[in-house]
């Protein structure tokens, strides 16, 4: 389409946090988040309370989304909303209230992947860092999913290599649950293993193939690793939780970078971006930064707020959809599992 002044609301409900955001030509104008703390009573989330917290604060976070923008709902281009993947549930009320906004202005409807959205967000207008240059390989990492995708344009993407059983964000947050860390756990283990020494405590790496992942025998490593320590000092724990978590913490950071290392050396691409929840952990931004100096590649990091769930990334798929008119159909379905 022709360049004008586009304005896109992106909506984002797929998990346990209400987002609403208004990006214009690529740059932020806005990016609420509604974070629900009702589920760290349960040490998960629970699908039937994320839902019924989405109904209650989509209203006032949209409302927001657009006071920030300083624009009225009438000057909205377009609504994108996370299609899925996600909980059913959730999704549907990020689903239903888009495509009624869209109904109501008359304006196109974008539905769009989320995990393609956490590789689309390095696309954001910053000053900080320019985009990757196509072709480059995206490792995703979050609570639900641990992918490794090679990128060739916008909407040109192929799974390379994924995990065959947890998402590397469960195995951070089930051994910060083992370890007694209240939920979510994964940003306290990051918190105290940089406190901690990462080699005081060898947990072993799953063998799988070149390009797969596995956390579950980790999960487990580690869970016969601490009844057994704490079997013979109950208080084993709390006189090493920084070295324990130090030492969970490189395990996966250099499992991660094992398989990236292994990619890079099939692709030939050296241009490496991270997305999801987990790219925000401090050791695995610290070892791409260094393998940059290492290996020579061109590593690229999203800002904090891009890392975990919001709707920046999900007004930006949209303004790259709007352009190439690639609008969905107001039958469009919500879908918890999707592929790209």
């Amino acid at each position: 389409m022709e360049d004008k002044n586009i304005y896109i609301l992106g909506i984002e409900s797929s998990c346990d946090d209400t987002a609403a955001a208004v990006i214009n030509n690529g740059v932020v104008l806005s990016n609420v988040v509604a974070t629900q703390k009702i589920h760290e009573a349960y040490g998960g989330v629970v699908p039937e309370l994320a839902s019924r917290a989405h109904q209650q604060n989509i209203v006032p976070v949209v409302h927001e989304a657009l006071r920030k923008a300083n624009i009225d709902k009438k000057d909205v281009s377009a609504i994108a909303f996370t299609q899925g993947p996600g909980l059913m549930g959730s999704l549907l009320v990020g689903a239903s209230f888009s495509k009624s906004f869209a109904l109501g202005l008359n304006i196109p409807l974008i539905g769009v992947n989320h995990m393609q959205a956490h590789i689309l967000a390095h696309f954001i207008k910053t000053e900080e860092q320019a985009a990757p240059n196509f072709p480059f390989l995206a490792l995703t990492i979050s609570g639900g999913h641990t992918q490794l995708v090679k990128v060739t344009d916008y909407f040109e993407m192929e799974i390379i290599g994924e995990t065959l059983d947890d998402a590397v964000g469960e195995a951070f947050d089930k051994s910060a649950k083992i370890l007694g860390l209240p939920y979510p756990g994964g940003p306290l283990i990051d918190k105290y293993a940089q406190l901690g020494d990462p080699d005081r405590f060898p947990f072993p790496k799953p063998k799988v193939g070149p390009l797969e992942f596995s956390f579950s025998g980790l999960k487990t490593s580690v869970l016969y690793f601490i009844e057994r320590e704490t079997g013979a000092d109950p208080e084993f724990i709390e006189k090493n939780r920084n070295d324990i978590c130090a030492s969970i913490q490189a395990t996966i950071v250099d499992y991660l970078m094992d398989k990236l290392k292994n990619a890079v050396k099939k692709t030939g691409i050296k241009e490496i971006a991270i997305g999801g929840g987990v790219s925000a952990n401090s050791g695995i931004r610290k070892a791409l930064n260094d393998a940059e100096k290492s290996y020579g590649w061109k590593t690229y990091i999203p800002k904090f707020e891009y890392c975990t769930d919001n709707a920046a990334m999900i007004a930006m798929v949209g303004e790259l959809k709007y352009k190439q008119q690639m609008f969905s159909s107001p039958d469009i379905v919500s879908q918890a599992r999707m592929k790209f």
